[in-house]
């Protein structure tokens, strides 16, 4: 089989980066890893030549070229049917997947206002009423899933759903929100999982700075 690549961009700021690395790691999926960091505009040039929107992340195969954080982890979800990437019961894979396409979607506000950021120290900015209202979208759809469950994770074990949230356990922990018990337990759980610290650890050896991402 031809090796799987993927081309992302800096540990510490790309949160679409992570999700794909994440969701592959956790599930014992091997692949390469090719890093271009972003330019001063949180872009790069060289995006244009591995991926047709310009952007990170992307996943090469052989000749098979896809983008977007939840197409690669659909794509290598189905090459590893055995990975657990998705919940096995039915109704929780309809779930994992409609939580998964909400934050593909959705939380512009918290997303545009809190960057993801490893190296940031914990502390509090001022937010809008949309941004805590994202929070607590986002509170609400792990609480009930981790209560559903059982935890630790939303499905009991790590899946793509995890993976698709993962940058916003960051956010949630350096940009010093207030969470409740379940939420807290949960962020706890994603931030022990080996495949998390990897990447942690990884973002803060780097020295590239994004202005634009430093809030």
């Amino acid at each position: 089989m031809d090796r799987l690549v993927l081309h992302i961009a800096n540990k510490n700021y790309s949160s679409w980066s992570f999700r794909p690395w994440i969701a592959m790691k956790a599930a014992g999926i091997d692949f390469d890893e090719v890093l271009i960091p972003f330019d001063d505009d949180a872009s790069n040039p060289l995006f244009r030549e591995i991926s047709p929107t310009g952007k990170v992340p992307a996943l090469h195969h052989g000749t098979v070229r896809v983008w977007e954080s939840l197409a690669i982890i659909e794509y290598v979800a189905e090459l590893f049917p055995e990975s657990g990437l998705w919940p096995q019961v039915r109704a929780d894979r309809a779930v994992a997947r409609a939580i998964s396409m909400e934050m593909l979607s959705g939380f512009r506000a918290l997303r545009n206002a809190c960057p993801m950021n490893m190296r940031r120290p914990k502390g509090a900015i001022a937010v809008s009423d949309a941004v805590r209202a994202d929070v607590a979208r986002i509170a609400e759809i792990w609480s009930a899933c981790t209560a559903a469950s059982g935890g630790p994770f939303l499905f009991g074990t790590f899946t793509a759903a995890d993976a698709m949230f993962a940058p916003v356990v960051n956010r949630l922990d350096v940009y010093d929100f207030a969470v409740d018990t379940p939420v807290a337990t949960y962020m706890q759980a994603l931030q022990a999982h080996p495949a998390w610290i990897e990447w942690r650890e990884a973002a803060l050896r780097e020295t590239w700075i994004v202005p634009a991402d430093e809030a």
